[in-house]
């Protein structure tokens, strides 16, 4: 482990007052599930912790009319357990309840995982299905990135020194509408995804009217599926449809090979859970 210094900040301003004048070294300690790790791989040169879980907003979850607001260090265990998550956004749901095991869901948030940008992050593809804004605080201010845009590279994202996120903002589903998440992995004790997937559509009777559709560990960002949206949008949501949107993803992918997987498997992977989480959408839409 590197040797480091730790600052507890009470409010937003503070934060970023602590993470501007510790330098590029600085870091925000939320959950801390993936920094202390890279820590101590010495994969990240951290030479001080922020720690944020003592700032309220940052701790919060909200819900109303307009939709739901997720502080950027709650844990993932309130997210998942919320009744109007899972009633209103349950891709969020999903996602949330399978990264690391219970006592890591008692740390890690939706924040975290997107601050660390990994490729294979599972909330990702679902905040970004869902069309979610990330605020992010700085010294020049606040701004709102939508999440779409937030990542730009594995493990780098538009995050500039002093920035951090405060919150995401999630906006309410309409009637009609419908949206699902899915991994695969080889087994439940390697939870790394070979790849992700999440959809979102909304349907007028069996016409999708609306779709995003999001993959994650095929490419060395999450990415959006525009020529899958184009497959199904203004048409009669049926197989051959649905397949259509399954092979446009994976036209779409462009994973590598690794130990996890192959390009041949993951791009497969990349129609197939893109047409499940598509039929579990429409069934949601039409509930």
């Amino acid at each position: 482990m590197q040797a480091l210094r730790y600052a507890r900040a009470s409010s937003v301003d503070e934060a970023v007052k602590m993470l501007s004048d510790g330098g590029p070294t600085a870091r925000v300690l939320a959950g801390g599930t993936d920094i202390i790790v890279m820590a101590r791989e010495r994969r990240r040169t951290v030479e001080l912790f922020v720690d944020v879980k003592h700032i309220e907003e940052l701790m919060q979850l909200t819900y109303d009319a307009r939709g739901l607001t997720v502080g950027a260090a709650t844990p993932l265990h309130i997210i998942y357990n919320d009744a109007n998550v899972l009633q209103h956004f349950p891709a969020l749901a999903e996602a949330a309840h399978v990264i690391g095991g219970t006592a890591i869901q008692g740390r890690a948030s939706l924040g975290g995982n997107l601050a660390n940008s990994g490729p294979a992050g599972d909330s990702i593809p679902a905040q970004m299905a869902i069309g979610g804004v990330a605020t992010v605080a700085g010294p020049s201010g606040r701004r709102e990135v939508p999440i779409t845009e937030f990542c730009t590279g594995p493990g780098q994202n538009v995050l500039q020194p002093g920035e951090l996120i405060v919150s995401m903002h999630y906006p309410q589903p309409p009637a009609h509408s419908g949206q699902a998440w899915e991994r695969f992995i080889p087994r439940n004790e390697m939870d790394i995804a070979v790849c992700n997937s999440a959809s979102y559509i909304v349907l007028d009777g069996d016409v999708v009217t609306e779709a995003r559709f999001a993959l994650g560990a095929v490419a060395a960002k999450v990415l959006m599926v525009p020529d899958a949206t184009a497959a199904v949008v203004g048409k009669r949501l049926t197989d051959e449809t649905i397949a259509a949107a399954g092979e446009a993803a994976k036209a779409t992918a462009t994973p590598i090979d690794d130990m996890r997987g192959s390009i041949k498997q993951r791009k497969h992977l990349a129609k197939v859970l893109t047409e499940r989480t598509l039929r579990r959408a429409a069934e949601r839409a039409r509930a």
